[in-house]
């Protein structure tokens, strides 16, 4: 069912509106066969950016949306409730063009997005590595700088990037320096000579957009693709993650949303013992709780998001939405799989792939635990 919305403007609930009809038409129909043939969406991409859905934060002057984050992560979510990996692959690019947005200078700005914004080109987010998941400072990826100021040099191995091979840029992230003072942020171009991919990894769910790991075999990027200054690399690195904790938190109510639509639509047509099974108090009972807790991931979600449009500090609200979201989207969807019985653990029915997506979402963007860590450390700031 579509959810009744509580939306800032007018052209906010077009927006909407807009994205329901295009998630209805060209993500739904594919997203089961998709998943289960691990086939890449081919062009839809190009289509959510034609329709103005891939810079939908960012302002307008450099071909984004100008639409406040609350609006944004709305339309992410209705993404997510059609076609999870979609919307993942979607906030990840939100997140990638970030660093380049807040921390580029002019000239970068002007040069490089507005085609990232129309989403003319997809990005990819490069942090994490083999051995540095969680602790982004023990990165060991090499950014060289040349003697004769052509640029930089990149040795290393990077991992789980989603859209790896794929993607026509990645917000890169390599050692200039030792120390946690030491790392960069580049704006790196996917087909970069030096730079190859691995096979895509073999996932439990988001199986049509390939997560790798990227080989940079000494690549040369410009000296004008390094974004900021050298050094600034994990500030610009979590300046991004609190607003992709959004992005995923989203992601995670819209597929909580999709197993309980699912859930309530099975409920309301099978029956036992000459009733609907929605009428038994048990079940009944168990898809209102189901409800109740994906309004409150919803809520929790868009409380960050205003406090982020306000210009307030949201760092600690946006890990309590990613928490909470995630850690909903689990149980929700292993709950829906419960209440379509036998059925639910085939894949004749979505709830099944809803539960294998949903896991994910408790660890990447910063695990539950990393999570709990952040919110702590906030308390004890307090």
């Amino acid at each position: 069912m579509d959810v009744d919305r509580l939306l800032p403007t007018p052209e906010a609930a077009d927006l909407i509106a807009l994205t329901r009809e295009i998630a209805d038409k060209e993500l739904s129909p594919k997203a089961d066969e998709y998943e289960a043939t691990e086939t890449y969406p081919e062009g839809l991409f190009a289509t959510l950016g034609e329709a103005g859905l891939l810079g939908l934060p960012y302002p307008e002057e450099f071909g984004g949306g100008g639409q406040p984050y609350e609006v944004y992560l709305q339309v992410l979510e209705e993404l997510a409730a059609r076609w999870a990996a979609v919307a993942v692959a979607t906030s990840v690019h939100t997140l990638a063009c970030h660093p380049l947005h807040t921390f580029g200078t002019e000239a970068q700005k002007e040069r490089w997005l507005p085609e990232m914004l129309e989403g003319r080109i997809i990005g990819g987010y490069s942090l994490s590595e083999p051995q540095a998941g969680s602790d982004a400072a023990a990165l060991t990826c090499k950014a060289e700088r040349q003697d004769d100021g052509s640029g930089y040099r990149i040795t290393g191995t990077k991992a789980w990037i989603t859209h790896g091979g794929r993607a026509d840029f990645y917000a890169l992230f390599a050692r200039t320096a030792p120390g946690s003072h030491g790392i960069s942020c580049f704006l790196a171009p996917g087909a970069t000579e030096g730079l190859s991919f691995g096979a895509p990894e073999r996932k439990m769910g988001l199986q049509a957009v390939p997560t790798t790991s990227a080989y940079w075999d000494g690549a040369l990027l410009d000296a004008d693709r390094l974004v900021g200054d050298e050094g600034q690399g994990l500030q610009i690195a979590f300046s991004a993650l609190d607003s992709g904790r959004l992005g995923i938190a989203a992601c995670a109510t819209g597929l909580a949303q999709a197993a309980l639509d699912a859930a309530v639509a099975y409920a309301n047509e099978r029956t036992t013992f000459g009733r609907r099974i929605i009428d038994h108090q048990g079940l009944g009972f168990l898809l209102a709780d189901m409800a109740a807790a994906v309004d409150a991931a919803r809520a929790t979600y868009l409380d960050a998001a205003r406090r982020r449009d306000l210009g307030r500090p949201f760092s600690r609200q946006a890990s309590a939405a990613k928490l909470i979201a995630t850690d909903t989207a689990m149980k929700v969807t292993t709950d829906a799989v419960q209440v379509l019985g036998g059925y639910g653990y085939t894949r004749d029915f979505p709830v099944e792939r809803y539960m294998r997506e949903a896991k994910i979402t408790q660890i990447f963007e910063g695990t539950n635990q990393i999570q709990r860590l952040v919110i702590a450390r906030g308390l004890s700031q307090a």
